[in-house]
């Protein structure tokens, strides 16, 4: 594997890698259902620096690594492969803001680098969550109480913790923004990365 190529999947793992130990710090726990922590910056930080791929890529080690550590909650195969593996995944979504992020980057504009950073942080809350929230009303359903639909109560635990991860992941970053464009850029003309294919 080049250099060019080699990097990025360095650091999806090591991102990955800091999402664990963040994930073992304690959360906010609303209920026994819902709990609220900050652990998807690095895999927003990595999407924003190398693209959707590698942000992809990030998502899915970490994911990984939650089941090689053992901290599943396993019902059947297929609510395993969403929750852990596809839900992960689709946090690197935020990856597709990379180009308007290292836009504002190049400008100097940490205005609009800010307003970007915390819209991809929606785009990967949103996109990680959706699939627990199928997950939630599939497998979870007899967790509701007496007389409601599976569905709500699945829209009430994961849209719940999609917007306290949405916010506690934009006040990290924003409290990073003095650091965020050392944080978030690459030499990419050294390395020449194709960005088309990101």
């Amino acid at each position: 594997m080049s250099k060019m190529k080699l990097i990025p999947m360095i650091e999806a793992a090591v991102f990955a890698a800091l999402a664990v130990i963040l994930d073992l710090l304690p959360s906010i726990r609303l209920s026994p259902a819902i709990s609220i922590s900050f652990a998807m910056v690095p895999i927003f930080i990595v999407a924003f620096r190398w693209g959707l791929r590698v942000g992809l890529v990030s998502g899915f080690l970490w994911g990984l690594l939650q089941v090689v550590m053992g901290d599943v909650w396993f019902l059947t195969p297929l609510q395993f492969a969403i929750e852990y593996f596809v839900a992960f995944t689709f946090v690197g979504f935020a990856g597709l803001l990379y180009r308007p992020v290292q836009q504002s980057l190049r400008n100097g504009d940490r205005k609009k680098l800010l307003a970007w950073v915390i819209t991809g942080i929606v785009i990967g809350s949103i996109a990680r969550y959706f699939w627990h929230f199928v997950a939630g009303f599939i497998f979870w359903g007899e967790s509701a109480p007496e007389g409601q639909s599976a569905v709500l109560y699945s829209f009430i635990v994961n849209g719940t913790t999609v917007l306290g991860a949405i916010i506690l992941c934009s006040i990290v970053l924003a409290l990073l923004a003095g650091s965020l464009p050392r944080l978030l850029k690459t030499n990419n003309t050294a390395l020449n990365i194709d960005r088309k294919a990101s």
